[in-house]
């Protein structure tokens, strides 16, 4: 589990807003209660981070105009930067994710996703890597002309198996699939969305049958089936994740905008939970038996302020939300009859972009 056994948390902030850069925090197994062990910013705004397997290398953006991707080694107090970060070739990387000795971003700026190969010593490009970089641009807009001008990937996952990429573009209003069977990565298909939707960041139900895609321009979860032989997903049904709002009709009480950030599915598939900044909440929805229809539950604060992100703790028993305006990661108990969210503790964490767990 890495240094001091246990274990450890993650957390990613912007070092241009005053963050420590990627901070390193021991959990406790009883309460949940992060200790901070050590942190580093030689890494410029990594906003997002994603562990390696065996909990020994740490990968991390750097969400800046000339976009890079760096490794580090986790095995100590603080995380130790190996090599340098390497050019992605796209601007503004908000997401990245492993798959078969590579490393893959989603590049906000450039509407791309950049696939870099893995060297022996876990380094992108490093030694003994094998192939090139790779980029993959995608194309189109969407109805709201400040946000959606043109394309902008922000999340990338690998489906279960490892055979397809899930990359969402907030900016054309689609979830496009990408195929890695063939070593080097190809395109395969798009999903549309509803216009002016604005999805950011999507999570697989466990069993690995249906998608849950978070709108960031509208308040929405929508719901897709996944076709794993096929690669190809099917929309089937939208919830909002406002108190009383319905897809597409705000409630009156809302505030004017709410820009809802991550999302989180429960290891036994029975509750998602996203977090919406401007309204500063977190929204709890419970999975029917078909996986279908989120329906939801309650609304509690973040405990901070801008939610950028949220996750669950490998067990599945307690929530951590990164608060990047108030500058703090707190953390939740879950309620395993109901999911709900009840506040237990917080950590500073200056610009907080990012939480994740080894």
């Amino acid at each position: 589990m890495g240094y001091g056994g246990g274990h450890r948390a993650f957390i990613g902030s912007f070092t241009s807003a005053g963050g420590c850069g990627i901070t390193a925090a021991a959990m406790d197994p009883g309460t949940g209660a992060l200790t901070i062990t050590g942190a580093t910013d030689e890494v410029p705004d990594p906003s997002f981070l994603a562990p390696a397997p065996g909990g020994t290398v740490l990968y991390a953006v750097s969400e800046t105009p000339d976009g890079a991707v760096a490794a580090l080694d986790i095995t100590g107090p603080a995380p130790r930067l190996i090599g340098g970060p390497v050019p992605v070739r796209g601007a503004g990387p908000t997401h990245l994710a492993l798959a078969a000795d590579h490393v893959i971003t989603a590049n906000y700026g450039s509407g791309s996703v950049s696939v870099l190969p893995l060297g022996a010593d876990g380094a992108p490009g490093g030694p003994g890597a094998r192939g090139a970089l790779t980029v993959l641009e995608h194309a189109g807009a969407g109805p709201d002309p400040e946000r959606q001008e043109g394309p902008h990937a922000h999340q990338v996952v690998v489906a279960p198996g490892g055979r397809w990429l899930l990359a969402v573009d907030l900016g054309t209003d689609s979830v496009h699939v990408h195929d890695l069977s063939g070593g080097a990565p190809a395109r395969h298909a798009e999903t549309a969305l509803p216009p002016g939707t604005g999805p950011r960041h999507l999570a697989f139900h466990p069993a690995g049958s249906h998608v849950y895609v978070l709108g960031e321009l509208e308040p929405t979860l929508t719901v897709c089936r996944w076709d794993a032989a096929a690669g190809t997903l099917e929309p089937l049904h939208r919830t909002g994740v406002l108190p009383g709002a319905l897809p597409g009709v705000p409630p009156a009480d809302a505030p004017s905008r709410n820009y809802p950030s991550g999302i989180a599915v429960a290891p036994d598939g029975r509750f998602a939970w996203a977090a919406v900044r401007g309204g500063d909440s977190l929204a709890v929805l419970a999975l029917d038996d078909g996986r279908e229809r989120p329906e939801p539950v309650a609304t509690v604060p973040c405990g901070g302020h801008w939610p950028r992100d949220l996750a669950l703790d490998p067990e599945g028993r307690r929530l951590y939300v990164a608060n990047e305006r108030s500058g703090d990661v707190t953390w939740f108990d879950l309620d395993p009859t109901t999911g709900v969210p009840a506040r237990a503790g917080a950590v500073e964490a200056p610009a907080a972009s990012c939480v994740v767990f080894v």
